[in-house]
């Protein structure tokens, strides 16, 4: 019994000495200075503390269509990592998995007028010096008439091939092969 006693005075003191803290002392803030309980906010409109948000530290919030829109922005950010495309054997064709990733390339310049790119063909080992001269340039133009389709300019892109003078792998295997039948994009 004596023990809830004194449990019970304790929690008194320390609801009383609570209360003193939590006190006004009447003093009243000149306008534009911020005490501990006042909300400030920016002249963008964003809360800094408290405020009638009830959110406390907020900034105005995204719409539906921005949030969509900066995810795209973004999206197409990654795609535009991506910089090396590759051909099957003896073909120009551009792959149905690089056609996303060469319309943000393409958005890119279109956006950004300014911006150049380099398109460097390249072919494997097989076949003369001249024929994988003729497929290099053959597949840095297919990519370059891909970009001029989805919006960028002529002006910005160069085209200039290799052929097998510049493998990205050295061996005779198919796996090497596979890897230097490509175009690579190169931004000024």
């Amino acid at each position: 019994m004596k023990l809830s006693m004194h449990t019970k005075v304790l929690a008194m003191l320390l609801s009383a000495g609570l209360f003193a803290g939590c006190s006004s002392t009447g003093e009243t803030m000149d306008e534009g200075g911020y005490g501990s309980d006042v909300a400030a906010v920016d002249q963008d409109g964003s809360s800094v503390y408290g405020g009638d948000d009830e959110g406390g530290v907020s900034s105005s919030a995204l719409t539906e269509e921005e949030r969509m829109a900066a995810e795209e922005r973004a999206k197409m950010e990654a795609l535009r990592d991506i910089t090396t495309f590759y051909f099957d054997f003896d073909t120009a064709e551009i792959k149905p998995e690089a056609r996303d990733v060469l319309m943000a390339h393409a958005q890119y310049l279109a956006n950004n007028p300014g911006q150049n790119v380099r398109l460097e063909g390249h072919a494997d080992e097989r076949g003369t010096k001249e024929y994988n001269l003729a497929l290099g340039e053959r597949r840095a133009n297919a990519v370059q008439r891909f970009l001029i389709v989805n919006g960028a300019s002529r002006g910005q892109i160069e085209t200039v091939s290799y052929g097998e003078e510049k493998p990205a792998v050295m061996g005779s295997s198919e796996s090497a092969w596979a890897q230097n039948r490509r175009v690579e994009l190169v931004f000024d």
